[in-house]
Formats: C-alpha cells, structure tokens, sequence
C-alpha cells in the first residue's frame, strides 16, 4: 500500500470494510437529512472532505445546533454540539447494527436525537440497519488511505470548480453511493428524470438530484482495479459519447467517461492528468449543448497576478 499524496489501494483488498463503513456513512448521512432543510440537488446531506476525515455541515437539533466528523487518521466519529458537549464512537470492527445503536445512544445523550428512515439507499439487499449483522469489517489503515485518495482527488476538483462562474455544487461526498463529486450547471431546467435510478431508492430522489441541466464528475472506489473517476451530463446531449474527452474512455452500459484511478496514479503528472479529464468531459457536455460558456467561464487563475502586485 502506497502513501503517496496518490495512494494505491485496491478495491478488492478493502471490499468488506468500504460495505461496512458505507452503511455507517449513511446512517450520520440521514440524520443530516431530517436536521436539515433540503438544499437543491441534496446538497445539505453530503459530506466534506475534512483534514481529518470527512464531516458533516451544521445540522440543527431539538436543543443544540450540531456536526458530526467521521476522524479517519484516530478512527473515530466524533458529534459535537454547540453548547459544548460532544460523544465519540470508536471506528473499529463491529456490526452495522451495533455501530447504530451506538449513535442512537450518543444523539440522545446529547439533546439531538432523532428518527431516521432506518433502511439504507442505493444498495441491494437493503438490511435495516438494526437488523445488520453481516456487515463488520474496518481496516483502519485501508481506511486511510481511502480518505487520502479524496484529499487528492478534492485538491484537483476544487481547481477545477474555480474555473467556472455559474451555479456549481460544493465538492463533496455522497453518502447514497459513496462518491465524492462536483457538478455544474448550465443554468437551464432540465427533462423530469423519469428513467431507472439506483436500488432501494425513490423516484423523488433522482428527480430532485438531476432537476437542471448539468456536468457532473466524481470519483467512485469501485468500478476499475483502485476505483474510477466518471463525467456524466444530464440530459446526454447527441454526440458525447464521441466527443473527444482524454484521458479516459466511454463506457456505453454506464453512459459515462471513464478514468480509472490507477491511470491518474500512474501518470507522470496525476494533477494534470485528472485536471485534464474534467475540463475536456465539461467542454464536450456545454460546447455540444450550447451553455453560455462566455458567461459561465472563468479563469482560475484570475487573482494570481493581483496577489503578486500585476
């Protein structure tokens, strides 16, 4: 295992533990969900990637407002709120069932408590959580090396949402499919989603999700040997799918771009790599769909010469 600022670590060799610490991360993700008022496009329930982790915004309790931090590097969910208090959970091998009842008994502890649908989304079979037993692996230093993989893949996303001026999601994480992503938006409304959408989970959802227009990029821990970057744009306009987007390929059954994360990995420059990734799948959904690129546009790189007296 690799602790490069690009770390290597196979999907396979951590299989167990990602499908463990997916439910947890939807168990905190759905308390953020009903302490929240919605923010469009589900914004409000996702997760930031930390310095130490991953964490929730402020969410807001029946007494106290508070956030809750999954700290990857001492392996711990730490709930705090803002009269001071605060409850920790080790992050270690243990059942989904256990690890809920532990965070039942820790929101309740602090004022917050509150009810949850207790079922998860987007996976099949979909164990109430109560009831889940099989899955109870944590490989901390797997783990880890997880989470350093989104600090880099955050490095580079931010870097590419500064090069554009219009509406644009925060780089985060989803907790329904365990993906961090960025999308943007032409700032048109877009088709009712009316086609097929993840297991286990409501039509609503996808409607909601996919309301306007969009480019959307992510990076996924599966679907290649250390997991995937991807590009999508809803709707599809005609000729993505061989539209000229390098590095990467078009995978017709996923209808998305591509990248695996051992190619960026690999490369001479992985930054760049990615960087160029991103860039070309967004020029091929707003270029083929006509976005107001001179409006929406911009450089990154615009206060550089200010900053050092240009």
């Amino acid at each position: 295992m690799s602790t490069s600022s690009w770390p290597a670590l196979k999907v396979d060799d951590w299989k167990d533990t990602r499908d463990t610490l997916h439910m947890w991360l939807q168990i905190i993700g759905k308390v953020q969900m009903v302490s929240t008022p919605l923010v469009n496009h589900w914004w409000n329930v996702a997760y930031e990637v930390s310095a130490r982790g991953l964490r929730t915004r402020i969410a807001r309790g029946p007494n106290h407002d508070f956030d809750t931090e999954f700290d990857l590097l001492d392996h711990r969910l730490v709930i705090r709120d803002a009269s001071g208090g605060h409850r920790t959970i080790a992050l270690e091998p243990k059942t989904v069932a256990q690890f809920y009842s532990e965070v039942q008994d820790a929101l309740g502890g602090l004022g917050v408590g509150c009810d949850i649908d207790p079922r998860p989304n987007e996976v099949d079979p979909a164990i109430p959580f109560a009831e889940d037993t099989e899955h109870k692996s944590y490989d901390a230093d797997a783990v880890t090396l997880w989470w350093r993989q989104l600090l880099a893949a955050d490095r580079v996303f931010s870097l590419w949402r500064a090069g554009f001026a219009g509406k644009d999601s925060p780089v985060q994480l989803f907790w329904g499919s365990m993906d961090l992503s960025c999308t943007r938006y032409s700032g048109r409304t877009a088709p009712p989603h009316t086609g097929g959408g993840p297991p286990s989970c409501p039509p609503w959802v996808m409607a909601e999700a996919e309301s306007r227009e969009n480019a959307a990029a992510g990076f996924w821990p599966g679907g290649s040997a250390e997991g995937s970057f991807y590009a999508y744009a809803y709707p599809t306009p005609d000729g993505y799918d061989k539209a000229a987007v390098s590095p990467g390929y078009f995978d017709d059954q996923l209808g998305e771009w591509i990248l695996p994360y051992e190619e960026v990995r690999r490369s001479p420059d992985p930054d760049a790599a990615l960087l160029a990734f991103l860039t070309s799948s967004y020029d091929a959904e707003a270029d083929l769909a006509a976005w107001d690129r001179a409006l929406l546009d911009v450089n990154p790189y615009r206060l550089d010469n200010k900053l050092l007296g240009g």
